[in-house]
């Protein structure tokens, strides 16, 4: 789905609209679809090719023809959005890196197109929980400072519910789901019937409000959770 989505993979039917452009239709080239959607795959590591970190996140904008005295200052500029210090890694190996930092240079290469929508595919995926947490907030400063469409999919619920304004659940090949995170978890029993869960603050409150007869509602930080319950409890008192 999110190779339709930047025009790697073409539809057999129906039609991909992104930017007002319908890219499924072989009419638009495969540059005009990277300067509005950039990619980033679930390892992105393995999109790591050049010898040094410079070079790679380049690339992208060299490839589109961008004059070669603004490149320098897209390279930089990108690196240092993902929260890299660019003179200490611009000249390293890329596989120098740490996996985390290799995940970053990676993104920092599709967003030196500056593409309007970026796609993360399972962006935290194997990462360690302090390298998880970076590319959490790195993703929220891109929205913020960026200004940028974000896409991405998990299967992670707590990032889910952290990240999102709106969610897509799909299930065999459908969309069965789409609203807000509140929207979208407060149908809790659902999502376990298609093997989905729920985050983890957000279980539990599932469980207690099941067990103890208590109005359900989706809530995803803990203290909020806590003081709900005590409420719930504190009304059936009355």
């Amino acid at each position: 789905l999110l190779q339709h989505m930047n025009g790697l993979l073409k539809p057999h039917s129906g039609e991909i609209i992104v930017s007002d452009m319908n890219i499924g239709d072989g009419s638009v080239k495969k540059v005009d679809i990277s300067k509005n959607v950039g990619l980033v795959f679930q390892y992105p590591e393995y999109q790591l090719f050049e010898e040094t970190v410079a070079k790679d996140v380049a690339f992208g904008p060299r490839n589109l023809g961008v004059p070669e005295d603004e490149i320098p200052g897209i390279v930089r500029e990108s690196i240092e959005l993902l929260g890299l210090d660019y003179d200490a890694v611009a000249e390293k190996s890329p596989f120098e890196l740490s996996g985390g930092q290799k995940r970053r240079v990676a993104i920092a290469g599709v967003l030196a197109m500056k593409p309007k929508v970026l796609i993360l595919d399972e962006p935290t995926a194997g990462l360690d929980p302090a390298s998880k947490r970076d590319m959490l907030e790195v993703i929220k400063r891109l929205r913020q400072e960026r200004n940028l469409i974000v896409v991405f999919v998990s299967h992670n619920m707590k990032d889910i519910a952290e990240l999102s304004d709106r969610i897509i659940v799909m299930n065999g090949g459908k969309l069965v789901m789409n609203g807000s995170p509140k929207e979208v978890f407060a149908r809790a029993s659902e999502l376990k019937s298609m093997g989905l869960s729920v985050p983890p603050v957000t279980e539990i409150l599932y469980e207690v409000s099941e067990k103890l007869g208590l109005e359900f509602e989706p809530i995803f930080e803990e203290r909020e959770a806590a003081k709900y319950i005590a409420e719930q409890l504190k009304e059936r008192q009355r």
